[in-house]
């Protein structure tokens, strides 16, 4: 069958060769669940034979619909938002979208900017975690957005469904667990910014000590911007009269600096020093010893946002939902899981 043979098939004809109704091939089309299998394996074979392609174009048009989600993330070269693209598209797969991955690298103009494209493009919903969550220019854009949104862990003055992870107790408890090996001279590496997750981190780093009747140790590391300031920073902090017995790291990059100067300064996990991993990338998994770590559930978060962006779609479009449009948003706390494995141990190789 030539090309010119193959973009005149048309659903009628699936129909047609299938032995079904139009509107039996549509819903098996449209991967809906009221769909015998007798008839979606008529429907299939047919499609197969006639090798045949939906007019999607087309097919948006008559429903109002792009079946296309946008998604904004500040820096996708994070293993955190490859994970979490990779889930999400999985979970909005069956639904028949399509996610469009947008990189804003954190900076605020072209997040704008990416944000009015996808108002322009007619996405039907957007998954947003930007670099810049109080800019205003950044919230009066996703202000404007006429599609549902929902935000992926960021504190935005925003009327918008958001999935917020719990860093504060998580954090928590990651210092209260090294707090109960013996150690008290507990350091945390974050990464330099004031976006949630480091705010939220660093809180809770605080008041687990607090919450003990214990003085906060001065051994916060905030200030690097890039991998080779963590080691520079690392190795100071190693170097000082009172040097931290553990410490908690986030991300890959930050982990893996930190981890290089540990060795340098000749230092072995966990005898002479604890790490506890903020996020269980295959890296942590795989390190000698393996990290304990806070593991994000990535997929729990993906499934929630699935859930609150269809309700939201479909509320708009008047299906069977519709009293979903209109509700206050809703904010969704996901705690971390805490792994242990053998990267802690007491203070000292004591105990």
């Amino acid at each position: 069958m030539g090309f010119q043979d193959v973009k005149k098939i048309s659903i009628r004809d699936v129909a047609a060769l299938a032995g079904v109704s139009v509107g039996s091939a549509s819903r098996v089309l449209n991967n809906a669940p009221n769909v015998t299998e007798d008839v979606r394996v008529k429907v299939e074979r047919a499609v197969s034979v006639l090798q045949y392609r939906p007019n999607h174009a087309a097919q948006s048009l008559r429903s109002q619909t792009s079946k296309t989600i946008g998604c904004l993330f500040s820096d996708v070269s994070n293993p955190l938002y490859a994970r979490a693209f990779r889930a999400l598209e999985g979970c909005f797969r069956p639904d028949g979208y399509m996610l469009l991955l947008s990189n804003g690298l954190n900076d605020p103009e072209r997040e704008i900017e990416i944000l009015r494209t996808f108002q322009l493009r007619g996405m039907d919903g957007v998954i947003i975690a930007p670099g810049n969550e109080r800019h205003a220019e950044v919230l009066d854009a996703v202000n404007r957005l006429s599609m549902p949104v929902v935000i992926y862990d960021r504190d935005m003055a925003v009327d918008c469904d958001a999935i917020l992870l719990d860093h504060f107790n998580g954090v928590k408890t990651a210092v209260k667990h090294l707090i109960s090996l013996g150690h008290q001279r507990i350091g945390i590496a974050l990464w330099h910014g004031h976006s949630r997750p480091v705010r939220r981190r660093l809180a809770g780093y605080k008041a687990a000590f607090r919450e003990l009747g214990l003085d906060v140790p001065n051994l916060i590391m905030q200030e690097a911007t890039s991998t080779s300031s963590v080691f520079e920073d690392m190795m100071q902090t190693l170097r000082s009269d009172e040097p931290p017995t553990a410490m908690i790291v986030q991300g890959t990059y930050t982990l893996i600096s930190a981890l290089r100067a540990i060795s340098r300064m000749g230092l072995r996990v966990p005898a002479d020093i604890s790490v506890i991993a903020l996020g269980d990338t295959e890296f942590a998994q795989t390190y000698d010893p393996p990290l304990t770590a806070l593991r994000t559930p990535i997929e729990q978060i993906a499934q929630k946002a699935r859930l609150l962006l269809l309700e939201r779609i479909n509320g708009r479009r008047g299906n069977d939902d519709a009293d979903h449009i209109g509700t206050a948003p809703t904010k969704e706390l996901i705690p971390y899981e805490f792994i242990v494995r053998e990267s802690c141990a007491p203070p000292g190789g004591a105990g």
